[in-house]
């Protein structure tokens, strides 16, 4: 997120939100659809947020890389990333029903596998599963399965489509 003039009061906002997340989401009117200004996502819960000038306005149950437990370093080590991102793009075909593209590599992450010599690989997304899906969770959260992105189940991927527009901030915590 170098050279976004924003990045700095985007940061601060998402970095202030302990107490928000003791707020259960808002409730929407059939058919309204409230739009995102912050997606974070807190691995160690499971858990991604959809929020909006600081308030949740949506919580998802999500799985991750099949290696949950730290940073994503390079390309291939099943581990989601860390830090702070956008939405770059998003994929309608997308062979896991929909997904949103995460701008990983960010600064730091290259930098961090320039220094250890690897690839940091890309290819980084939020969406939801593919057709042949099968898991005993049929919200797919007590499995990590990915190969580093952030799986939602088909619903929550569709009201994320609508809900977040590309340049939409993303903070991935433990």
């Amino acid at each position: 997120m170098t050279g976004n003039s924003g990045a700095p009061r985007r940061r601060a906002v998402l970095l202030a939100l302990g107490g928000a997340l003791l707020i259960a989401p808002r409730a929407f009117a059939a058919g309204e659809t409230p739009k995102a200004d912050a997606i974070l996502v807190l691995k160690s819960r499971r858990r991604l947020y959809v929020l909006s000038k600081g308030n949740v306005l949506k919580r998802y149950c999500i799985g991750l890389g099949r290696q949950p437990e730290g940073a994503k370093l390079q390309l291939g080590d099943q581990r989601t990333p860390e830090g702070f991102y956008t939405i770059d793009g998003r994929n309608a075909q997308s062979k896991y029903h929909r997904a949103l593209h995460i701008s990983y590599p960010n600064e730091e992450d290259a930098i961090a596998a320039r220094r250890a010599g690897v690839d940091p690989g890309d290819g980084i997304e939020i969406h939801g599963f593919p057709d042949d899906f099968k898991t005993a969770d049929a919200k797919g959260c007590s499995a990590d399965w990915t190969d580093g992105c952030i799986a939602v189940p088909n619903e929550a991927i569709d009201e994320l489509w609508n809900m977040v527009d590309d340049g939409t901030l993303v903070e991935i915590r433990k």
